[in-house]
């Protein structure tokens, strides 16, 4: 019996960190997010993502069970680009929803629809539109407005305030090739309402979790473009009721993919990608995403 609660410690760990999985898929760019319109342009964007998983790691050692994990995640994002003192930006908020899907080993957990955690954002450009390259910084605010039960394992709420910051932009390396690059700090507040293990009360903080990401985009047309993005993530141990967790995050995946401009105003992405090294949690071995995007 000890045994067996010594393996579900890691699942408990992965469970918590996929709440997040809405709310980081938000600071995971799509190459050209880092283009700046136009003041007084509108952007309405729906995001939908696939996952699945079928490995649970611990330490970077994989775990003696067999789980599955399914989810699938939108976000509702709309954004409004305007200019304040000779700057670009645009102001934004983004709502995370989905639902998570458990089969075999932890078929016990169910499945669950939930809403995300309210995101606040806006990038601030320092360069202009139809410069050749960009910069911006962008902070994300995250109010704990989603679905939280600590007597339930899955859902996407954190019940917690995060503050992240990103910096990235554009290079044009030569015409119709591009660089797109960013990386990320987010900041946690704590849980004081996570689940001790038996049903009670206890506290959960976690450490900074920073992000790189790199994405080559080869431009077929003038409104089809090819893409590759790699992705690192790393950081974020947690600490729950004082106990040091040891569950450091390492996480590497990539993507790839098109997108297509239907319309001058509508684009079309889609991204295929999966995991390549994950040393805490659920290895995602297939990930589907998808993204329109409306202007106006």
């Amino acid at each position: 019996m000890k045994q067996f609660f010594k393996r579900l410690a890691p699942l408990a760990t992965a469970l918590a960190a996929l709440a997040q999985a809405g709310t980081a898929s938000a600071i995971e760019l799509d190459a050209g997010d880092y283009t700046p319109l136009p003041a007084g342009t509108t952007a309405l964007v729906v995001y939908g993502q696939h996952t699945t998983r079928d490995k649970l790691y611990s330490q970077g050692n994989r775990q003696p069970i067999n789980p599955q994990l399914d989810s699938t995640v939108g976000i509702l994002r709309a954004v409004r680009f305007m200019e304040v003192g000779g700057l670009i930006i645009d102001p934004q908020f983004l709502l995370p929803f989905g639902r998570l899907s458990a089969k075999d080993d932890i078929a016990g957990l169910g499945s669950k629809s939930s809403v995300g955690d309210l995101i606040l954002a806006s990038a601030i450009w320092f360069t202009k539109p139809g410069d050749k390259n960009h910069f911006a910084i962008t902070p994300y605010l995250y109010l704990p407005t989603g679905s939280y039960d600590r007597n339930q394992s899955l859902g996407l709420g954190e019940n917690r305030y995060k503050f992240a910051l990103q910096a990235g932009g554009i290079v044009q390396l030569a015409p119709g090739i591009h660089w797109d690059y960013a990386g990320d700090v987010t900041l946690f507040g704590k849980n004081d309402d996570y689940n001790d293990g038996a049903g009670g009360r206890t506290t959960m903080k976690q450490k900074p979790l920073y992000q790189l990401q790199t994405h080559l985009r080869y431009q077929l047309s003038p409104t089809v473009d090819l893409r590759a993005a790699l992705f690192h993530t790393f950081g974020g141990e947690t600490k729950v009721g004082g106990v040091e967790q040891n569950n450091r995050q390492s996480t590497t995946k990539f993507n790839v993919g098109t997108a297509w401009f239907a319309q001058p105003d509508l684009q079309l992405i889609a991204t295929y990608g999966r995991d390549i090294h994950v040393r805490e949690g659920f290895k995602a071995n297939n990930q589907i995403n998808l993204r329109l995007l409306k202007l106006y």
